[in-house]
């Protein structure tokens, strides 16, 4: 499966989450406060792990077929 992630990262930033699943910040958002997509914080930052949006993306998937 091929994604518009940077392959060197290990987590993300959300406008780079944004722009891999082309979502609004807002949606972003909403996908990490319902828990469907999963975050951490270090310090101020919100940072998603790329084996997140995959998961996210393999949830949706099968919810579509």
């Amino acid at each position: 499966m091929s994604t518009a992630l940077p392959p060197s990262h290990e987590a993300l930033k959300v406008p780079e989450v944004m722009a891999a699943l082309r979502l609004s910040r807002s949606k972003v958002y909403d996908l990490i406060r319902s828990k469907e997509l999963s975050s951490f914080t270090a310090g101020r930052a919100r940072r998603i792990p790329v084996d997140a949006v995959h998961e996210y993306m393999r949830n949706q998937m099968e919810e579509a077929s």
